[in-house]
């Protein structure tokens, strides 16, 4: 027994092998001379191709129509003297993210540390006081955020985060809103002027957040033992999932107010958000039905076994299970709902392509269109990449695949 511990030991690469980058390219990419002449000529293609994006991207475009369109990219026609309503909300955010950070993650510096940094060379670059002021207190409300994460840790404010991240998004949803029909700081902002990333970013949390625990309901549903509830559910499914996402949007846009008693109307932000939320339900009732077929039969037999009735069984045993197994899919269906999004601009809407488009429909920034459809790809590009960093780390968390 004791040689064999040795000789796996032994068999271990020496600690500087993986801990290097030198190390690293060595063992991956320079472990021989086929496989260093493979990197030499990815590399030479890689450069071959991307040296004239590159100098397209820093020398020929021009990124004032950007510059001059930002606020309108950011949160489309919202009043300038409510700004300070998306702020907020922003700084709230980035508190819950370092506290997140710093009770659950408490890894993957680098990333934050990326983050942090960018935002602190937008606040140097920033002609506006105040986006300056803002950033910086971005900057300031993540790190106090970690700090308090590091201190109090799991025990002392997992449950206060939880509720944190419950209550974040209805709050975000009255402060852009408002409250009162006057002239007050907190007067009513009416939908039509939500637009751009902030019109974006609402729908895709709505539709996260509200149609998650529907999708799991249809997907209970659909494997009950009462036929009435199966066929309803199964109906829905199927019907919805035969269906793009684009007829659905229609017809909350259209359909729904001929239902509608005479004198009421419902906001078409409101209809969109219906309609996503109705069409990823069904996605995710589908998902989380593949998590559940995956569980043993043998798991049901043990909660049984102990007493447990069925709701507690599949509360505390069956569903835990399954939603760890399909984290992957979930997650890449929230990304796909991310970009589905844009689809709202059909309806009407003005989300970041929406607004994309309206810019390009003037005159004046007529010929940059590559420089807005870059600059669009790219924030679609960041927000789906962050969500799948944050899907990896769950995932190695609860230790999906391997256990």
């Amino acid at each position: 027994m004791a040689g064999e511990l040795v000789t796996r030991q032994q068999a271990l690469p020496p600690p500087g092998e993986n801990a290097s980058l030198i190390g690293w390219a060595r063992k991956n990419l320079f472990s021989s001379w086929f496989n260093t002449l493979q990197t030499l000529l990815a590399l030479g293609l890689l450069a071959l191709l991307l040296r004239p994006a590159l100098v397209w991207l820093f020398e020929q475009a021009e990124w004032r129509v950007i510059q001059d369109n930002f606020r309108l990219l950011m949160t489309g026609q919202y009043p300038i003297d409510q700004l300070w309503r998306v702020w907020l909300c922003l700084h709230l955010l980035a508190a819950i993210l370092g506290l997140t950070w710093g009770v659950w993650v408490r890894g993957w510096w680098y990333i934050g540390g990326a983050i942090l940094l960018i935002l602190a060379v937008l606040a140097a670059l920033a002609r506006d006081p105040a986006v300056r002021l803002h950033l910086l207190i971005l900057v300031g409300s993540a790190l106090f955020g970690v700090g308090l994460g590091w201190v109090g840790g799991r025990r002392l404010l997992g449950r206060t985060l939880t509720g944190a991240w419950v209550l974040y998004f209805p709050l975000v949803l009255l402060i852009i809103r408002g409250i009162s029909g006057g002239e007050g700081e907190f007067r009513l902002v009416p939908s039509n002027f939500w637009g751009g990333l902030l019109l974006t970013f609402l729908l895709t949390v709505v539709g996260i957040v509200v149609s998650f625990p529907l999708g799991i309901l249809l997907a209970l549903g659909r494997r009950s033992q009462l036929p009435a509830i199966r066929w309803v559910s199964t109906a829905y499914i199927e019907l919805i999932r035969g269906v793009p996402l684009i007829t659905i949007l229609f017809m909350a846009s259209t359909m729904v107010p001929l239902f509608l008693p005479s004198g009421v109307t419902i906001d078409r932000v409101l209809r969109a958000m219906v309609g996503i939320t109705l069409f990823s339900a069904a996605y995710l009732a589908e998902n989380v039905r593949g998590g559940l077929q995956a569980i043993p039969h043998g798991q049901y037999e043990a909660a049984q076994a102990l007493g447990l009735s069925g709701f507690h069984t599949m509360t505390l045993i069956i569903l835990p299970q399954a939603l760890r197994i399909v984290i992957p899919v979930l997650v890449g269906q929230f990304i796909s709902l991310f970009k589905d999004t844009s689809l709202v601009t059909t309806i009407g809407l003005l989300d970041l392509l929406g607004i994309g488009r309206s810019i390009l429909a003037n005159p004046q920034y007529i010929s940059y269109q590559h420089e807005v459809l870059v600059f669009i790809t790219f924030i679609y590009w960041s927000f789906s990449f962050l969500m799948s960093l944050l899907s990896q780390r769950l995932e190695t968390a609860l230790g999906v695949g391997q256990r």
